[in-house]
């Protein structure tokens, strides 16, 4: 399955997508499957700093807790409160419903240092 190639992707299975100084951050279709049933996201609250590189919450599945990385510096703007009723939309919509945290930066930058959707794809395919 193609990953939408509007956004950037790290190798620990984030996507994060840019509109304006505005990151939003996920996992992937390829991270939700391997998970398998998403049963908890932790997310911070809106106004945490995070840092690119950084720690900034996990998701919890039947199978395996994991770690979610930033790959920017910047503030929460808002997460998506769906998830603590809902974190199943993380399995059926990762790209879209499933997402996690929206982040205010002034650099997106490191953006640039990771992978386009086909990289992606061939990373996963391998």
């Amino acid at each position: 399955m193609a990953v939408p190639n509007d956004r950037r992707y790290s190798q620990t299975h984030e996507w994060f997508k840019v509109d304006g100084n505005i990151v939003t951050m996920g996992i992937t279709q390829f991270a939700a499957d391997e998970l398998t049933d998403v049963t908890y996201v932790e997310l911070p609250e809106p106004g945490t700093a995070v840092e690119a590189g950084s720690l900034f919450g996990e998701v919890e599945s039947v199978k395996a807790t994991s770690d979610l990385y930033a790959a920017v510096t910047g503030t929460i703007q808002a997460r998506n409160e769906r998830l603590a009723d809902e974190p199943e939309l993380v399995n059926t919509d990762p790209f879209n419903d499933g997402w996690m945290i929206k982040v205010e930066c002034s650099d997106t930058s490191p953006l640039e240092k990771l992978m386009d959707g086909p990289a992606y794809d061939q990373m996963t395919a391998e």
